[in-house]
């Protein structure tokens, strides 16, 4: 198939405008996600929601999320990342007007699961998709922008509800106030759910214009098409040679094992990693920080419960500078050392954040701390462990273990959400630790995973996808030949 290549500046452009598309997945990501923070302060009162239900209210989609995760290791294999990627726009559009209706707490329930459903599906697909077009060069930035949609989602969803709740409410006397408070709880919630239509309608039509993963056209024979999709984004022809005949070897089974038997026997190291990396970027405490900020904020700075919408700002701006920052540094610094960097920063905030609440020293100096912890998530945690799941796996494997990872994370999200308000309500907490033991088991939890990330994690900047897969066969090789060692240590000492 011969035709005229893009120049190296247009085959660059037409990669960023398809990651551009798709990662509108991850705003989507954030933007459902952070909604939730705002409209729950009122339709929390309009339904007269008990404590029960109000958790179960805002907790339910990470239920979706987590199914919808396992499902994408089948959809993004079967039906391809693209219609996965559809997919989700779907239900995200189906759970903003659905949400926004909502007639009682079930209806609102099923809705918001559903919209779970749609972020776990782009969680997994966009990240996914955005590594298999990107060049080796250039792929932790290219993953990374889809980080960065996240947290600009969770700043234009902070925004959003903060401007549709009111916005600026100071210097309003009692009877604005409670007119204010009225519309909120009456209708404002619902136009913070509605809120999201606009970027969900304007995914689901967009992604039609994409192409579909030469990766995954390789993998269903469809070698012409995939060739078509490398030509409109690469500019030299040894690199499409090249990456069609690295597809292709990556893409053959080993004959003494199938692929899912590889999976768990050759490959298990990297499986390891992949659900480790997932578990530590969620126990370390980046989701309790986001869903609880505005309670924090205010026991830490003294602001009334009016001023919780305004709150939630901080954490959205500080996240968003970082994940910049963590953009152009992915491929240069790597990504061990900014995981590394991070992680410490994130321990830092948390024992100083800890440490104020438990002496009882609340103030400025807790806010800074809150506000490293978020820099450092946004330097490392965030964006670098995307970069690392939609790279590290093997190409035939890559759906159903990134599915397995992915679907970790969301379990244990939804575990912290669930478990940080009864550790913080706990009598041990609120007698021994004066409310700081949560913080405390974070930042230890930051520690244990600096180890994790020095000793396990490997530098895979500046690899192509398919070399990364001696990677793990040196590893497993390492494992294996470290095991006989020992087991001739062994016979020789019994002899």
């Amino acid at each position: 198939m011969e035709s005229t290549l893009p120049t190296a500046r247009q085959s660059k452009s037409a990669v960023l405008k398809i990651t551009f598309v798709v990662a509108l997945g991850g705003l989507l990501f954030g933007y459902d996600t952070g909604v939730i923070g705002g409209s729950q302060l009122y339709f929390t009162e309009y339904f007269s929601l008990s404590a029960a239900e109000q958790g179960w209210a805002v907790s339910s989609a990470l239920y979706g999320c987590l199914l919808g995760a396992l499902l994408a290791g089948y959809l993004t294999k079967k039906i391809s990342r693209k219609y996965t990627l559809i997919l989700s726009a779907f239900l995200f559009t189906v759970s903003a007007w659905g949400s926004g209706v909502a007639d009682s707490l079930s209806v609102l329930v099923m809705y918001r699961i559903i919209g779970g459903l749609g972020v776990g599906l782009a969680s997994m697909a966009s990240p996914m998709y955005i590594a298999e077009i990107s060049p080796p060069k250039e792929r932790g930035r290219m993953v990374s922008l889809y980080q960065l949609a996240v947290v600009v989602g969770f700043f234009v969803v902070f925004v959003a509800t903060y401007f549709i709740g009111g916005g600026n409410s100071t210097g309003h006397d009692p009877a604005q106030l409670a007119m204010l408070h009225e519309h909120n709880v009456s209708e404002g919630w619902r136009t913070m759910f509605w809120s999201e239509l606009i970027p969900a309608i304007s995914f689901f039509v967009l992604l039609f214009f994409v192409p579909h993963s030469p990766r995954w056209l390789m993998m269903k024979g469809r070698t012409e098409e995939a060739e078509k999709v490398l030509r409109s984004i690469t500019h030299s022809e040894q690199e499409i040679r090249e990456e069609l005949n690295q597809i292709t070897e990556s893409l053959v089974e080993p004959t003494e094992a199938s692929g899912r038997g590889k999976l768990f026997k050759g490959l298990g190291f990297v499986l390891f990693l992949g659900i480790g990396l997932s578990v530590f970027q969620q126990i370390t405490g980046i989701n309790a920080i986001l869903y609880y900020g505005a309670e924090i904020f205010s026991n830490a700075l003294g602001y009334g419960p009016e001023d919780a919408l305004k709150q939630q700002l901080w954490l959205g701006a500080v996240n968003l500078v970082f994940t910049f920052v963590a953009i152009y540094t992915v491929d240069s610094w790597g990504r061990k050392p900014l995981l590394i960097v991070g992680t410490l920063g994130m321990c830092l905030g948390l024992s100083v954040l800890g440490l104020t609440i438990y002496t009882q020293q609340m103030g400025v100096l807790s806010l800074i701390a809150i506000l490293v912890f978020i820099a450092s998530f946004a330097l490392s945690m965030g964006p670098v462990v995307w970069v690392m799941l939609s790279e590290i796996f093997p190409n035939r494997i890559r759906s159903l273990a990134m599915s397995i990872a992915v679907a970790a994370q969301w379990l244990f999200n939804a575990i912290v959400a669930n478990v940080f308000p009864i550790v913080n309500d706990s009598g041990l907490n609120r007698e021994e630790f004066n409310g700081a033991l949560s913080y405390f088991v974070f930042a230890f939890f930051c520690l244990v995973a600096v180890v994790f990330v020095w000793k396990w994690v490997p530098e895979t900047k500046g690899l192509s996808l398919e070399e990364m897969e001696s990677l793990w066969e040196d590893e497993e090789g390492k494992t294996n030949q470290n095991k006989d060692s020992a087991e001739r240590a062994e016979m020789n000492t019994n002899v």
